[in-house]
């Protein structure tokens, strides 16, 4: 949960960067509030590293604004900013003890060394690295290591955490337990944090505000049960969400009711203004189908393999007019390749999207 009181921590103002005649950040505006931890996600190339790198002063604004806790920084040197970033590499001195790698900044901000062995001390407690404060990087894990980056930033006490894919680097067993560790600094500590991550279940896990990017604008900002269970389009619909939302193709029918490989579905919308055969997507989340016991659900598939994972099962099937969708089932059932279901959902459940991708219900 946000620890803030609802006061500014970061905003950004029309941010712009471009690379010559290339623009690659259009226009962002976004206010972050204290204590909010805000995750930027999207797919490979869509501007959130640089997003990210704008905020720290490590890459120039081509145009707009950056403020932090009430000061306009944008051009100022990342030393002047209250930042600390945590990087994908850990970037620690091998050479240096942990103590030395925790301490090196403060050291170079001549901070006496009393305050030093005090905040050294504070941040190996806080994340439980004190048996450690002797050794080299070499001799720590892949996950210890991690701890030693983010300590280093959380010796300098700043009003902001940033975070460029800090986890991508562990093994998936790892990166489970470090974005509890995350989560619980964040409870702990309270500051305002920005984290970047390709993988949403980071995105879901960990944020307050989940910001969604493509192509280097906002998809969308909001909640992760508002992106999840409201996407504004397509792309936020199919991005987040694993397995993905299925997205149908569809067209119009009478009464407001959508075509869905023939088959006639409860749209849930009026039929005023809804165009007779235009086409629309219908999106339905994994979960939201259920298989009838017999041939009265509102679609028909074909089962084309059957993934089992204990506790849940997935059906990836195929309609009549060969569209492909996944079907997340909670108790497993047995039902072989080739066979034909009949799935349920409720209208409810339903996300209608228009020609454009954009959210209609």
């Amino acid at each position: 949960m946000t620890n803030g009181m609802g006061n500014k921590s970061v905003v950004l103002q029309d941010v712009r960067k471009s690379y010559g005649n290339l623009q690659v950040v259009h226009g962002i505006d976004l206010t972050i509030a204290e204590g909010e931890f805000v995750v930027f996600v999207g797919p490979s190339g869509c501007g959130k590293s640089t997003l990210l790198r704008m905020i720290a002063g490590l890459e120039d604004v081509t145009d707009g604004e950056v403020e932090i806790k009430g000061r306009i920084v944008t051009d100022l040197d990342p030393s002047e900013r209250g930042i600390a970033m945590v990087f994908q590499s850990y970037a620690l001195y091998p050479h240096m003890s942990v103590r030395d790698n925790l301490a090196f900044g403060l050291k170079m901000a001549r901070t006496n060394a009393a305050e030093i062995e005090t905040r050294v001390k504070a941040a190996s407690a806080i994340l439980k690295i004190d048996h450690l404060l002797d050794r080299r990087p070499g001799q720590l894990s892949g996950g210890q290591r991690q701890r030693v980056a983010i300590g280093r930033a959380i010796v300098r006490k700043p009003d902001v955490f940033l975070f460029d894919e800090p986890l991508s680097n562990l093994d998936a067993e790892l990166r489970v337990s470090m974005r509890i560790e995350i989560a619980r600094l964040h409870r702990e500590l309270g500051n305002t944090m920005i984290y970047v991550t390709h993988d949403q279940t980071e995105a879901m896990t960990l944020a307050d505000k989940i910001v969604v990017l493509r192509d280097g604008r906002v998809e969308q900002a909001g909640t992760p049960r508002e992106i999840y269970e409201n996407p504004s389009n397509t792309f936020v619909a199919g991005f987040i969400g694993s397995p993905r939302m299925n997205l149908l193709n569809a067209r119009w029918s009478e009464g407001g009711l959508v075509d869905v490989a023939g088959r006639q579905i409860e749209s849930g919308l009026p039929p005023a203004d809804r165009p007779f055969g235009g086409a629309v997507t219908l999106g339905l989340r994994p979960e939201h189908l259920k298989v009838a016991s017999d041939l009265s659900g509102s679609l028909t598939a074909r089962v084309d393999f059957s993934e089992y994972l204990g506790g849940t099962q997935y059906l990836y099937c195929q309609l009549a007019d060969g569209q492909s969708l996944t079907v997340e089932h909670r108790s497993p059932i047995s039902i072989a390749a080739g066979e034909q279901v009949s799935l349920l959902f409720e209208p409810s459940d339903c996300r209608l999207f228009d020609e454009g991708g954009n959210r209609l219900r």
